[in-house]
Formats: C-alpha cells, sequence, structure tokens
C-alpha cells in the first residue's frame, strides 16, 4: 500500500455563484464486522459530505449500528442499511436533504438480495441525486443490475448524479463497464492516490468506483491511503476494502 504523503484534495466549499464543491466517500465497511474506530478515523479523515456505504449491518439493531456510525463520524444518517439489502448513505449537515428512497431489486433464488440506496440532495443551488450499490457476485445478475442502477440514475429528476458503489469487478469487466460507458469513471477522469481497492493488505482489483454524470467536475478520486490522518494501519483494520475518495465539482441548478 503507497504510504507516501498524499496532497490535500479539495475541500468542501460552496461557491459564489451557488455551485459547490463536494467529497465523497465510498466504503465497503462489511457489515462493522472489522476495527469499528479505525473506520471512524478513516471516515473523519477523509471530511466526506456524503458517504456511500456498502455491506451497512442488515440484522438486529441496524439502525442503531448505523447512527452509532454517523455519529462518531460526524455525518447523519441519509437512507438505505436493512432497507436497502445492505447500501447505506450518510452525508453532512451541508446537505438538504430533498428526499430519499431505498429499492430492492429482483432476487435471484440462492443470490443474497441486493438492492440500491438512493437520495436527491442539495448543496448550495446545486442539486445531485446519488446512490450507493453493491452490484452481485454473479456475473449475469451483476451485468443486469448495472442497466437497473443506469435506469435508476436516470429516474431521479436532478440535474447530476453520482453512482458509488462496490462493484464485485474491475474496469475490464462489463457491468463495469456499461457504467463507465454512459458515466464518468471518476478515478479515470482526474486519478489521486491509490487505485486498486481489494484485497487492503495488497491490493490488485480495483473493484470499489465513483461515477458521476457528464455536467459534474471531478477534481480528484482514488484511495486515500497517505492523506493526512489516514493511518495504513487504520486502513488496514477497518474493512476487506479499501475506500475511494472524489472531490468533485457539482454546477449550480440553472
Amino acid at each position: 500500500m503507497d504510504q507516501q504523503l498524499l496532497p490535500s484534495p479539495p475541500k468542501s466549499r460552496t461557491e459564489p455563484d451557488g455551485s459547490a464543491v463536494i467529497r465523497v466517500l465510498s466504503y465497503n465497511i462489511r457489515s462493522l464486522r472489522d476495527d469499528e474506530e479505525a473506520l471512524a478515523r478513516v471516515i473523519r479523515a477523509c471530511a466526506p459530505d456524503l458517504v456511500f456505504v456498502q455491506e451497512a449491518p442488515r440484522f438486529f439493531r441496524w439502525r442503531k449500528h448505523a447512527a452509532r456510525l454517523a455519529a462518531k463520524t460526524d455525518l447523519v444518517v441519509l437512507g438505505g442499511g436493512a432497507t436497502a439489502a445492505g447500501p447505506l448513505l450518510l452525508c453532512s449537515l451541508r446537505a438538504f436533504v430533498e428526499r430519499t428512497e431505498d429499492v430492492l431489486l429482483p432476487r435471484t433464488p440462492g443470490l443474497h438480495r441486493r438492492g440500491f440506496a438512493t437520495a436527491v440532495v442539495r448543496f448550495g443551488a446545486a442539486r445531485v441525486g446519488v446512490i450507493s450499490a453493491h452490484l452481485s457476485l454473479d456475473a449475469a445478475e451483476r451485468r443486469a443490475q448495472a442497466g437497473l442502477l443506469l435506469d435508476r440514475a436516470g429516474s431521479l429528476d436532478a440535474p447530476h448524479v453520482i453512482v458509488a458503489g462496490d462493484l464485485n469487478e474491475g474496469p475490464e469487466g462489463p457491468a463495469f463497464g456499461m457504467l463507465a460507458a454512459a458515466l464518468q469513471d471518476c478515478r479515470e477522469v482526474a486519478p489521486w492516490g491509490g487505485g486498486p481497492t481489494f484485497p487492503p493488505g495488497a491490493p490488485a482489483q480495483r473493484i470499489d468506483a465513483v461515477f458521476a454524470t457528464g455536467g459534474v467536475g471531478v477534481l480528484a478520486c482514488g484511495v486515500p491511503a497517505g492523506l493526512a490522518g489516514v493511518a495504513p494501519a487504520d486502513l488496514l483494520a477497518a474493512s476487506d476494502h479499501l475506500p475511494v475518495l472524489a472531490a468533485l465539482h457539482l454546477p449550480a441548478a440553472p
């Protein structure tokens, strides 16, 4: 894992014209089965406005667990969790929430139920739809879910959309490729930090990603290994995935 000190990506701010720079973080947290304090330290050091969580707790007292993580990271629960089959959204108090919706996808017998956590929020005068997703381990189902994800992104009725999650395949895969053909693959547009996200000790696969619609300005995107406050030991202890941090510019709504 690269431990070289990284330059900080642009910080969150609202511009005089109402446009906004935001930080978004995508993170598979493995149902909080690892070191929760290390996880919280990583998230806080990234200073995100939105966190796209995958594998949030889904069973006994799952809402309590989600609220505890939000409190430890100075964020609030926006939506998702068990009602979205695992994807969760957290946000900072900068976000003005217009609406949220948890979506369950068709179940394939013998496979884990999947879903999307979705919302439309505003930062300043910028409106953006957001979707946290965790695609199937099965290749055929994964590709079908990528199509459903694009359909959902197009139905949010927002001028900009950010999609982030664990795709369970890299850029060479058909599901990843489908998303990258329709949306900006933020890591490809503005690489920063590390690329591969799995496994954390010797990352070799980029299976976690942040995508955005064409009007979104991508300022930086990558694994925050080496960012000030993000300790290598915490990245190893927090989860079996590495997070992806992106700094994005959202134009003001016309």
